[in-house]
């Protein structure tokens, strides 16, 4: 009941006018005391909104909202046409699509979010999802093969993060294994995938993705590592739909390239974007560091570490990739 009454005082401010407490409880049902802890906790996830006596409430600046429609409009013409949903409010995308399994999700279906309470990134860390101002996107992908289809997948959606962003801003990214998007050095992107099912016998898979678009500063106070956003690195407004649809393109379309021939396509892309390719760096494993020099990657995604001359290849797992400058 909260998360639809938040949804509807959105809806009700996107446009950036004044709507009074008294106005709004009305139309929900529900108190003007009841209202005011919602926008509460709507300024708590990153809406600014602020109130004045006599008029109400009002958004600080109108808000452009992600639509099914819009998203639709502008995907490229290709037969791939997935089912795609738009969340105002969300726990987390990826286990949105998660808990819909097996029966209740369509090959390619995508949820997209205005914002996330429980965003996730790799090894259990928070993904900061501000409201309305960021890319969080998911996507179902069945896995025939079983799991060992899994092996590559992120390398998968970071080669679709630098195709949509490139086209849609002409800017450069570079990919750092196995699963961020730099840019300048520092994180723009991040990708998490979920896995269901057995190694040799058909399975799920979820593909996350987590792009910064235009981060506010009142969310950044909460990120612990370097980042930055790609409204900083681009000439214009970043239009989130369109983004989204290139986004959702162009990972189906590398998803299907990679069902039919694997990664071996896809490693010339790859280690022309590798932020840390023949560079020296370590891998932190728990409590335990290896330092070698980074040599790209193979054909199933492992990362190819060279130490003492020779060539190790390290499938992923829980480990941290660093430069060892």
């Amino acid at each position: 009941m909260a998360k639809v009454v938040r949804e509807k005082i959105i809806n009700a401010l996107a446009a950036g006018d004044f709507v009074s407490g008294q106005e709004l409880g009305n139309r929900l049902n529900v108190s003007r005391t009841a209202i005011s802890k919602h926008i509460k906790t709507l300024s708590e996830m990153g809406l600014d909104i602020y109130s004045v006596t006599g008029k109400g409430y009002k958004i600080s600046q109108p808000l452009n909202l992600l639509s099914v429609n819009k998203v639709i409009a502008a995907m490229p013409k290709t037969d791939i046409q997935p089912v795609i949903e738009v969340h105002s409010l969300i726990d987390s995308t990826n286990d949105y699509l998660m808990r819909r399994l097996p029966n209740q999700v369509t090959q390619g279906q995508v949820c997209l979010a205005e914002y996330q309470s429980a965003g996730r990134g790799r090894r259990g860390r928070q993904w900061v999802s501000p409201f309305g101002s960021q890319i969080y996107l998911s996507m179902y992908w069945y896995l025939e093969q079983g799991l060992s289809a899994a092996m590559g997948l992120s390398i998968v959606a970071a080669l679709a993060v630098s195709d949509a962003v490139f086209e849609l801003t002409n800017v450069e990214v570079q990919l750092k294994w196995p699963n961020d998007v730099y840019l300048t050095g520092v994180k723009l992107a991040g990708i998490l995938i979920d896995l269901e099912g057995q190694a040799l016998e058909p399975s799920h898979s979820v593909i996350g993705i987590g792009l910064n678009i235009n981060m506010p500063k009142q969310a950044a106070a909460h990120i612990e590592q370097q980042w930055t956003d790609l409204e900083t690195h681009c000439n214009q407004i970043v239009d989130r739909d369109n983004l989204s649809a290139l986004l959702i393109y162009h990972l189906a379309s590398r998803l299907n390239q990679h069902q039919e021939n694997g990664l071996t396509s896809m490693l010339k892309a790859w280690h022309d974007k590798d932020y840390y390719l023949n560079k020296r760096v370590k891998l932190i494993t728990g409590e335990k560091i290896t330092k070698g020099i980074c040599r790209g990657i193979n054909n199933q995604g492992a990362l190819l570490l060279e130490i003492d001359g020779l060539i190790k290849p390290i499938y992923g797992g829980e480990v941290s990739l660093r430069g060892d400058e």
